[in-house]
């Protein structure tokens, strides 16, 4: 395929294709290094055991360049915008600098996630690039024990410590006063201290490696490849969009009532697809005004979802960086609940919930202009599963504060397979690891009673979305707090094209009694020792007619109990037993008459 022709060096020579490739997957093994930093010494569960972290490569003239082992909701937008912030908040930078940013209003995704950013200042006090290292916290100073507080009213009520790129390091050395305002704050100091020991880490080896690289191959080798780099990634996305049918579609959903959204948040998506420009175009100013919830989406959380759901949806592989972003036009509003925030608006919860709602609705849209592309709707969450659990203990040696990753299921179903069940949802786009039942039992004062997927609770489809998942847990010693944000009980995730929509999900609290009692879908709900907590996450969205899957597809579901006898008759039209067997007479008679029904094309 042809590429845009390279700028050339001051000397002539050009990067070729395999120099290209080389020096990309250099800068991809660097983030891999930092990524592993943070992995084996971060000291909250959050980051040693579920992975919610990213690490990623952004120029000098703030473009995102690499994005391996990242998280598309953390970076996909936002790490350029954060290091734009620390340039102009910070217009002389020096070698030994570090920031800490986590603010909203520029560039970060929500203030739960600290952000550490390194700029890389060559011998000649140039700045050639930056490195970013953005880990979630179990506690970021809020008032209430979660990182996820839906019903913040706005920042103030919210209560976390804002870090508009902050300088934390000058000549690499500390400025301990910003570190005792974190310590003073945060309910668990010491894990927060040994989380951003390793955030720090992470980034100071990045730029340990990028100053070695660029005095290995030249700053204006690394220069060259980042130009090259980024018109070969649009020139990728340019075909791939070429390749889409032109059309433009409305795609709808609605997040479930919240405290300060009690009739819930719609969401509007406007998508056009042009092939002949190679452009496509996203319209979301048709969408209220924030709300005085934590609902509302930081831009960079905006942006990214809907990269996510294009990048999700195009046929062709095509890098993510700045210059595959070229051929995407957003229109976006300030002051709107998917647009731009203003201060005070409590962005809390933005990398999740409407984020899902957005990036899962640009999907579907894109799905509506042509069988073969998009995708359903992966499951919502924060279902308490993977809610953020807090108390006193012994074998915690005092206060405990963690989000756990017990359990999600819900992925959406493709033109072309059934669902990644385990992807979490499309914000982290499987990059999170789900819990050892074993290790949170280890750590923390609590019992994991139940965990495994639920039966016909994925999306009905040609392809199948992804099950929901039962867990239930409790305190072992004293009680226990668990902060969640549970969406999809009221409008579950969607299917596309004719698939169905997955299990809703739901939440209860089992006395002492084993009598179950429902929670409401926003809560910090108090689990008394000897209770527990049960919950059922979604389910995700199927794609295309069920009748359209083929009986041997819908045989190995049933022998793997993903659906019931039950389903497969009255759903997908496929007669068989409890091992799967399928009674081709009878399963060819029920179809045609189905068909007939209208129920099949």
């Amino acid at each position: 395929m042809a590429a845009t022709p390279a700028r050339k060096l001051k000397s002539g020579r050009e990067l070729d294709g395999v120099q290209l490739a080389i020096l990309n997957k250099r800068m991809e093994a660097i983030c891999r290094k930092m990524a592993n930093t943070l992995l084996r010494s971060g000291r909250s569960g959050v980051l040693n055991s579920a992975r919610d972290f990213s690490c990623c490569l952004v120029t000098g003239d703030n473009r995102l360049l690499t994005v391996s082992e990242s998280l598309p909701i953390h970076v996909l937008r936002g790490a350029d915008m954060m290091a734009e912030a620390m340039c102009e908040f910070h217009p002389k930078l020096k070698r030994g600098d570090a920031f800490l940013h986590n603010s909203p209003y520029h560039g970060c995704s929500h203030p739960a996630d600290h952000t550490i950013l390194v700029p890389v200042i060559d011998d000649d006090g140039i700045h050639r690039f930056t490195m970013v290292a953005k880990a979630h916290q179990a506690d970021c100073g809020n008032s209430i024990a979660t990182t996820y507080h839906g019903g913040a009213r706005d920042v103030y009520n919210e209560g976390a410590l804002i870090f508009p790129a902050v300088k934390i390091q000058e000549d690499y050395k500390d400025i301990d006063d910003i570190i005792r305002m974190c310590k003073l704050r945060i309910r668990v100091p010491q894990q927060w201290w040994g989380d951003y020991l390793a955030m720090l880490g992470s980034a100071r080896i990045g730029e340990r490696e990028m100053l070695e690289f660029g005095k290995e191959v030249g700053w204006d080798t690394l220069g060259q490849f980042a130009d090259q780099w980024f018109d070969y990634s649009e020139q990728l996305m340019i075909n791939a969009v070429k390749a889409m049918p032109a059309g433009k579609a409305v795609a709808n959903s609605k997040h479930d009532p919240f405290p300060g959204a009690e009739n819930g948040i719609p969401v509007k998506v406007v998508l056009e697809v042009k092939p002949k420009e190679a452009m496509i175009e996203v319209d979301l100013r048709d969408n209220p005004d924030t709300f005085p919830c934590g609902l509302n989406l930081s831009q960079a959380c905006t942006e990214s979802s809907v990269l996510l759901g294009i990048f999700n949806s195009i046929p062709n592989a095509v890098p993510t960086n700045q210059g595959s972003f070229r051929r995407v036009k957003m229109y976006l509003r300030e002051g709107c609940v998917v647009g731009i925030p203003k201060h005070p608006t409590s962005c809390s919860v933005a990398t999740t919930n409407v984020a899902d709602r957005l990036g899962n609705s640009v999907s579907r849209a894109i799905a509506q202009i042509g069988d073969g592309f998009g995708m359903a709707s992966t499951g919502s969450i924060i279902p308490p599963s993977i809610g953020v659990i807090s108390g006193t203990s012994k074998k915690t040696h005092g206060p405990y504060v963690n989000q756990i990753f017990l359990g999600w299921g819900g992925g959406a179903a493709s033109p072309q397979a059934d669902a990644w069940i385990s992807i979490g949802h499309i914000g982290n786009a499987g990059g999170c690891f789900q819990d050892s039942v074993e290790l949170n039992e280890m750590r923390f004062p609590m019992l994991v009673r139940g965990r495994h997927y639920m039966t016909d609770s994925g999306g009905s489809g040609r392809t199948r979305g992804g099950e929901s998942m039962f867990v239930e847990f409790g305190p072992t010693e004293g009680n226990m707090e668990v902060g969640y944000v549970s969406d999809g009980g009221v409008t579950p995730p969607e299917g596309t094209r004719g698939g169905g929509s997955g299990r809703p999900a739901t939440q209860f609290r089992r006395d002492r009694n084993g009598d179950l009692h429902p929670l409401d879908a926003c809560a910090q709900a108090l689990i008394r020792e000897g209770e527990t907590i049960v919950c059922y996450s979604c389910g995700g969205g199927g794609y295309g007619t069920p009748l359209e899957r083929k009986p041997e597809e819908v045989s190995r579901d049933v022998r793997e109990k993903w659906v019931s006898v039950a389903m497969a008759r009255e759903i997908y039209g496929v007669v068989c037993d409890a091992a799967g067997v399928v009674d081709k007479v009878a399963t060819e008679a029920l179809r045609k008459g189905l068909a007939t029904s209208g129920r099949i094309n």
